[in-house]
């Protein structure tokens, strides 16, 4: 099957934590000193929340980074989130070219491949590209990525969604694992996601819980 092949519409369009992995592509300080397209601050949030809900549903997480001895070590934020997890430092600038990564991704047989990077020109495209040419169905989070300018981002994004991938927020893709409020082993981490990263949503949440009863989250 190939990536065009895949189901558009209906349940098995949609993202579980079973049918997915999430790849997190050189979100270092070298691409990020001269990153325009998103506010910095906004971006480098959502990127740490989009990690924080992999580990939440336990949805097997790729780290790796381009030289880091020469771009620096991976988002302290993100680090965090796996500690003591193995970073996979590559010296290719297209991901997919690093035999280690793809071998990791084909022995977790998972087709659905989540997938943010910085730059989204680069980072995110080539190996977003190949993946979609080897049949794998590839979801690309564009506000947990960003480009030089905003004009290369979005170009990047419309070049990988004329080649088949599905774009997609950080937000969505936590809703979309979730799915029920009732699947409750994951609604308490869920909900820690929202109150540190989901800005209004977070804010209107605790608020809920306050009229609820159930605690505010601080």
């Amino acid at each position: 099957m190939t990536a065009n092949q895949y189901p558009k519409t209906g349940y098995d369009a949609l993202l579980t934590p079973q049918n997915s992995l999430l790849l997190l592509i050189d979100h270092q300080p070298f691409q990020f000193t001269n990153l325009h397209s998103h506010e910095p601050v906004m971006l480098v949030s959502n990127v740490v929340g989009l990690a924080k809900t992999a580990k939440v549903f336990n949805v097997p997480t790729i780290l790796t980074t381009v030289v880091e001895e020469r771009g620096g070590l991976l988002l302290k934020g993100i680090r965090d989130v796996f500690p003591g997890q193995e970073i996979i430092n590559r010296t290719t600038i297209n991901t997919w070219e690093d035999a280690r990564v793809v071998n990791l991704v084909e022995q977790s047989g998972r087709k659905k491949l989540i997938m943010a990077g910085w730059w989204t020109e680069i980072c995110l495209a080539m190996p977003t590209i190949q993946a979609l040419g080897e049949g794998y169905e590839v979801f690309i989070v564009t506000d947990a990525s960003g480009g030089v300018s905003t004009e290369s981002h979005e170009r990047a994004v419309q070049r990988m969604v004329q080649a088949g991938a599905v774009p997609i927020t950080w937000m969505a893709v936590l809703s979309e694992l979730q799915r029920d409020w009732a699947r409750t082993e994951t609604t308490e981490g869920v909900s820690e996601i929202l109150f540190e990263h989901g800005g209004g949503s977070g804010a209107a949440l605790q608020w809920e819980r306050q009229l609820l009863g159930v605690g505010t989250g601080a």
